[in-house]
């Protein structure tokens, strides 16, 4: 049975770990890979007892999941980072030996700088996977983390272009990733070289979405005291990427073109500060609802949405970019308000007309917005089609995935 090393710079409680690492890994189980996955778990000593690390490998390994985590470090952060480096080739370079790892899948630039010089001085020769997901480097330039062709910036370069040598399989989120890196792709599914290449956008378990129906639509309503009010919806975060002034900007433009529209927002952090924001602008408490709920509620909160939004900055990185969210709106049967430039989305919602495209920030802009949204009538089921069609955990992100280890093993489109 081939054997799989999926190593990722993350925590197994951060919810990222648990939405997008463990459903695909689950995923490519059945295609007969024994699955590893390596962590690197913030507090480790802090927050996990031995006892608590030993009945989460359990769990895991009834799944068919064998899991190793390693502490990561956050101080001084070039430092942390550079140790941590060197624990994880360390212990990978052990896996390799140990359970005869036949391909090593890093999640991202570190995961996959780790696998690579674990291969190199190890006797054991594994694939090297690259799922790049997004353009690291230049995300820290675009979020002004790090000086654009700074040092740091010109290091991560010089190591992706490495990774990117080394590699002999890759992942990307989106078609535009795939024409900026592999657009001799497109047509075969491999690069010059001959190696696989797999656009696999954040895909969703479209199963649980079928909770956003028609009673739940009306427990929520009822639950909120929502009534027949039109609802614009919005899940995750604010602030950097997310456009949080703008976002406001258009709840306040759909309530001054209608009194009625109720905004409801599922949020993790700063609840608080986006409740008073939307008080400040003059919406009473009756007129939203903030909060957090837990991952496996959003559907049912969710079917009770007209309307969805998401504004991210549209810059060079997010070309990569595959906001869950979208998926998730889509699978609930809402439609989508979107700004223009960011990974596939304006030619999913033109191609599927399942939503609007914003090409200004503008209070013009967000009214027709809204009013076009309206001119598209029920799509509800035409929403959930393209989520299913285009997201689907199983059929979309499952089936390439499977597809990629059969290519990199050498078993043609199927193992």
């Amino acid at each position: 049975m081939p054997k799989t090393l999926y190593i990722c710079y993350f925590g197994l409680r951060e919810p990222l770990v648990q939405t997008q690492v463990i459903p695909y890994l689950l995923e490519i189980i059945k295609a007969g890979i024994e699955v590893n996955l390596l962590t690197f778990e913030p507090d480790l000593k802090g927050k996990w007892s031995q006892e608590q690390i030993a009945i989460e490998q359990e769990k895991l390994l009834e799944k068919g999941i064998r899991w190793s985590c390693l502490a990561y470090h956050k101080r001084l952060s070039v430092v942390a980072t550079t140790y941590d480096v060197f624990r994880g080739v360390w212990l990978i370079r052990r896996l390799i030996r140990h359970h005869q790892i036949d391909v090593l899948h890093g999640r991202v630039h570190l995961p996959t700088l780790m696998g690579a010089i674990a291969r190199k001085l190890s006797r054991r020769k594994p694939k090297l996977l690259f799922d790049i997901r997004g353009f690291f480097p230049e995300e820290y330039t675009d979020a002004g983390v790090w000086p654009e062709n700074g040092w740091l910036y010109r290091s991560a370069k010089r190591v992706e272009r490495w990774l990117l040598r080394e590699s002999d399989g890759f992942v990307v989120l989106t078609e535009k990733a795939r024409e900026i890196l592999f657009p001799e792709s497109k047509e075969k599914g491999f690069d010059e070289g001959g190696r696989p290449v797999e656009v696999i956008p954040c895909c969703v378990d479209i199963e649980k979405f079928r909770a956003a129906n028609d009673e739940s639509r009306a427990e929520i309503d009822l639950e909120l005291k929502i009534g027949a009010r039109k609802v614009i919806a919005y899940v995750g975060s604010f602030g950097g990427w997310y456009l949080t002034d703008e976002m406001l900007d258009l709840f306040t433009a759909a309530r001054e073109s209608d009194p009625q529209v109720f905004t409801l927002i599922l949020t993790q952090r700063d609840k608080e500060r986006i409740g008073q924001a939307l008080l400040s602008r003059g919406f009473t408490d009756e007129d939203f609802y903030v909060d957090s709920v837990a991952p496996g509620e959003i559907p049912r909160y969710l079917s009770a949405a007209d309307v969805a939004v998401s504004f991210i900055k549209a810059c060079y990185s997010k070309l990569s970019s595959s906001p869950t969210k979208i998926a998730e709106y889509l699978a609930c049967g809402v439609p989508v308000i979107s700004n223009r430039g960011v990974g596939d989305i304006d030619s999913l919602i033109v191609e599927n007309k399942v939503g609007v495209l914003l090409d200004e920030f503008s209070h013009k802009d967000y009214v027709a917005a809204i009013k076009a949204i309206d001119g598209l009538g029920d799509i509800r089921d035409t929403c959930r089609k393209t989520a299913h069609d285009q997201f689907d955990l199983a059929s979309v992100g499952g089936t390439r995935y499977r597809r990629l280890y059969a290519r990199l093993l050498g078993r043609g489109d199927g193992i």
